[in-house]
């Protein structure tokens, strides 16, 4: 993990911190069953060992990292099916169960994988634009999905099936380049070959919200498994879906309690499906959590954001709970954010490339004194290039009604000093020591791509250290808020048609950093979106203007 593993992420959100009265909702489920050890167990089979055996058996996944072949038959020996799956542009796990003997005769080569995963939106809907990996021309070709052994976990809430990520190829073997995955992979490959290592940590807010009992959905029983929240809003209007939580009470140790079945089954779930929490609590507002992941190697790190958000939808569907990653579900409160902390390792000594060994009596910007020249390096490439990959911070619609003044959330091109409204928050001493050295990326909301904004902020960095830049504005100083006559920085997209034409044009920092093919695909998925946006007829349109024009 290098020399900042033991850092305890608690780093400020969107939210503010007024406290409202409110009610709560109680459970109505029984706690979820998460400690099983095998899936397709049969409480009379005795062929099947029994618990202290099983973990002896597993405890060969110590270290996935080096999980071979030669280990899988040892490993699955009690298993009839195993689940794989990718993430897609929008960060969405999209995968398929397989029996064993069709997993043991692809685990080496791979195996064909319908590309359209990359040819259609989040809700399955073809682009508007024929995009180049995936189109109707070239039939929707299958891709090679690539088993990595590294990733195996099991999932506890679906009986300790085995489960394993992949990475998507060109059938000739090449990294494809719409894959978020792989897009990461290509970007930690040149950090590495410089010596250093990349280190990550993220902080995932979201609202809870429950589907009140509906007859028309489940006449006979209470049915409040979260997937009728869909239903209920085919009927409600989005207000009448109430929060888990009303009010407003950031780090309440009473608020969890009112639901602690589900609450604690979240972290323990996390823990066995290896995407583990270091800080779980309540936000400001209603129904809002908060969880700091892990921090540790930057692939890794990006694998446990996009199975934490897998492992908090599928434990709360259990207990009828929708949790809403989305940036801004509520007008009028703070959004959800997706801050990603970044730092810098030497790969011989684990030593933090972002400390300075002494002391500099005469840095560039007051609290600069103790970020050595590589951080600094980073922090300017960052800010060069931070305006250009918007998208990948807020990649939908909702995501700009996040970024707005007076919402604890950044709005310009900015950096500060333990500065929690600037879009890029240095942590260093005198705050923290040496070791905790890093940057806190505030811009991405939790509606992001966490491979796709990881890889973004990777790549600015490493720019700026190959080119040597130098940080291009003042700090925002201590109690100035962004927007002020001190921030010097650009204003930021306020809208995902900006964010995208910047993006994409030919001159753009993305280009050069993710590469032509990338940027392009990504910004036709961009761009569809926005017509989606362009077309949709609101609600709030119609109120307004029915009878009054």
């Amino acid at each position: 993990m290098g020399a900042v593993s033991d850092l305890l992420l608690l780093s400020g959100s969107d939210h503010c911190a007024e406290v409202v009265s409110g009610a709560h909702i109680h459970l109505q489920h029984p706690p979820l069953q998460l400690y099983s050890t095998y899936n397709n167990n049969n409480d009379n089979d005795t062929t099947h060992p029994p618990t202290s055996q099983a973990r002896d058996t597993m405890a060969i996944t110590d270290d996935p990292s080096e999980l071979e072949f030669a280990d899988l038959q040892e490993l699955l020996k009690h298993d009839i099916s195993i689940k794989v799956a990718g993430v897609d542009i929008d960060g969405q796990l999209r995968g398929k169960l397989m029996s064993k003997k069709k997993f043991f005769s692809i685990v080496k080569s791979g195996f064909g994988f319908c590309s359209v995963i990359f040819g259609w939106d989040m809700h399955d809907q073809t682009y508007f634009k024929e995009l180049k990996v995936s189109n109707a021309e070239n039939g929707y070709r299958d891709i090679t999905a690539e088993i990595d052994l590294s990733s195996f976990r099991r999932i506890p809430w679906e009986n300790n099936i085995p489960f394993f990520l992949v990475s998507f190829r060109e059938p000739e073997g090449a990294s494809l380049s719409a894959c978020p995955r792989s897009l990461l992979e290509r970007t930690v490959d040149k950090i590495e070959a410089k010596g250093m290592g990349a280190l990550a940590g993220a902080e995932y807010e979201f609202f809870t919200f429950r589907a009140p009992t509906d007859t028309h959905i489940s006449p006979t029983s209470d049915n409040r498994n979260s997937s009728a929240t869909a239903t209920f809003l085919q009927k409600h209007p989005v207000n009448h879906l109430p929060s888990l939580e009303e009010g407003m009470f950031g780090y309440s140790l009473t608020r969890p309690v009112h639901n602690q079945e589900w609450y604690y089954g979240i972290f323990d779930a996390c823990s066995k499906f290896r995407c583990d929490i270091e800080g779980w609590h309540t936000e400001s507002g209603p129904g809002v959590y908060e969880a700091a992941l892990e921090y540790g190697e930057i692939r890794q790190m990006a694998d446990r954001a996009a199975l934490f958000k897998l492992t908090v939808k599928s434990v709360s569907s259990n207990y009828g709970i929708t949790p809403c990653f989305m940036a801004k579900p509520r007008e009028g409160l703070p959004g959800n954010s997706g801050h990603m902390h970044i730092s810098l390792k030497d790969n011989k000594t684990g030593r933090n490339l972002f400390a300075r060994e002494k002391a500099d009596p005469n840095p560039p910007f007051e609290g600069l004194e103790d970020v050595s020249d590589i951080g600094r390096q980073f922090l300017a490439g960052v800010l060069d290039g931070l305006a250009d990959i918007m998208p990948l911070f807020a990649p939908t619609v909702n995501s700009y009604k996040r970024l707005v003044e007076n919402f604890w959330a950044p709005v310009t091109v900015s950096w500060g000093l333990e500065h929690r409204a600037a879009s890029i928050r240095l942590i260093a001493p005198p705050t923290s020591p040496p070791k905790g050295t890093r940057l806190e990326i505030r811009v991405a909301g939790a509606d992001t791509n966490g491979y796709l904004v990881l890889a973004g902020i990777l790549a600015l960095g490493y720019r700026g250290i190959e080119k040597k830049m130098s940080i291009p504005i003042p700090p925002l100083g201590k109690g100035e808020d962004v927007g002020g006559s001190g921030d010097k920085g650009q204003r930021l997209a306020k809208s995902l048609k900006e964010a995208t034409a910047q993006f994409a044009r030919k001159e753009s920092v993305a280009r050069e950093v993710l590469g032509d093919d990338f940027v392009d695909h990504y910004a036709g998925t961009r761009e569809h979106e926005v017509r989606l946006w362009d077309e949709a007829v609101t609600d709030w349109e119609v109120r307004r203007y029915i009878e009054t024009v």
